[in-house]
């Protein structure tokens, strides 16, 4: 063996001694990210459950107190259309608005892209001629020759 073949053995193995510490410090990192992230979504998972026991027990509370003095059915239904109310609220807050400013362009001046919105597509469409349907083309039939003659169903067919 001579000395080039040697250096390059040595080279190969400390590469590969290199990667594999590279691989093994990496894989360790990424095992103690997932265990901190594991933790805390059990953690926000915990205060989900906690939170929705809590609004369901503040729910059967104000439908108590309004049972004092109405019927029951009446104040099941007043506590219902109370947290409908919230639930609009609330979705109505989360939601983007016209009339509230918006994230601006990081130079302070809003894009001049006009973004699509985030309510959904548009009950509009644009009039343009590149929205127009394709005209219906009729199926083809069976036997009928395919353009270039050649058959698309060809390399599907077995025993062929």
């Amino acid at each position: 063996m001579n000395r080039s073949e040697h250096l390059d053995k040595l080279e190969k193995s400390l590469v590969d001694e290199l990667t594999h510490a590279a691989r093994e410090a990496v894989r360790d990192e990424l095992r103690e990210q997932a265990r901190r992230q594991r933790r805390k979504a059990a953690l926000y998972a915990g205060a989900g459950a906690f939170g929705l026991y809590a609004g369901a027990a503040l729910a059967l509370a104000l439908g108590l107190a309004v049972a004092l003095g109405l019927p029951d059915w009446a104040a099941a239904l007043i506590t219902a259309l109370v947290l409908g109310v919230v639930a609009v609220v609330l979705r109505s807050a989360a939601r983007p608005s016209r009339d509230r400013p918006s994230a601006k362009h990081p130079s302070g001046e809003r894009p001049s892209v006009d973004l699509p919105s985030v309510d959904g597509p548009s009950l509009t469409p644009p009039a343009t001629p590149a929205n127009t349907p394709a005209p219906p083309v009729a199926p083809p039939t069976v036997g009928a020759s395919h353009p270039g003659g050649t058959d698309p169903e060809a390399p599907h067919r077995w025993g062929q």
